[in-house]
């Protein structure tokens, strides 16, 4: 896996060992950035972060901060060891809940990218048509990765800008 773009295009970076995590594909990455346009100065929050490439990404290519959340405790390492190979300021990773930052959390974000396990989207919707509406500015966007057989995901209180398919994935960008 490498950076796409911005100050750290081409960085090769880390994903945690194992299957416990699906670390976004260069391609989709890519797809996803051309749909959400400029970040520059972007407040972004990265829920189940995993490799925290999508995070990484961002910050890359001009957010000013990104908080990343990751329930793995390996998962949560290797994002710190990507952060300190690829010098990039500005960020924070909590070891932690989703939903359970997001329920806790006064922070108001500008771009929230949503990587939940595949097989777990059922569980994980309700929680976040509820906690995650409170923690978005008043342009923000949301962008979440589904499994691509999924039909296009709904979240309460934010409507669809648009739902794309890449591969085994599907980007839905969401906005309040």
């Amino acid at each position: 896996m490498r950076i796409i773009a911005g100050t750290r295009k081409g960085a090769r970076i880390f994903a945690p060992k194992g299957r416990d995590t699906r670390p976004t594909s260069d391609r989709a990455r890519e797809a996803a950035f051309n749909l959400i346009g400029p970040v520059d100065g972007a407040r972004v929050l990265d829920l189940y972060a995993g490799s925290g490439a999508m995070g990484l990404e961002a910050l890359s290519r001009g957010a000013e901060t990104a908080v990343f959340v990751e329930d793995d405790r390996d998962a949560v390492r290797t994002i710190q060891r990507n952060l300190d190979k690829l010098q990039l300021l500005g960020a924070r990773v909590v070891h932690g809940d989703a939903t359970r930052f997001l329920a806790t959390d006064g922070g108001a974000y500008d771009l929230v990218l949503v990587d939940p396990p595949y097989e777990g989207w059922e569980h994980v919707q309700p929680r976040l048509a509820r906690y995650l509406p409170p923690r978005l500015a008043s342009d923000a966007l949301v962008v979440l990765e589904t499994w691509s057989h999924v039909p296009e995901p709904e979240l309460a209180g934010l409507a669809q800008r648009t739902s794309r398919r890449y591969g085994a994935a599907r980007i839905t960008l969401f906005e309040p």
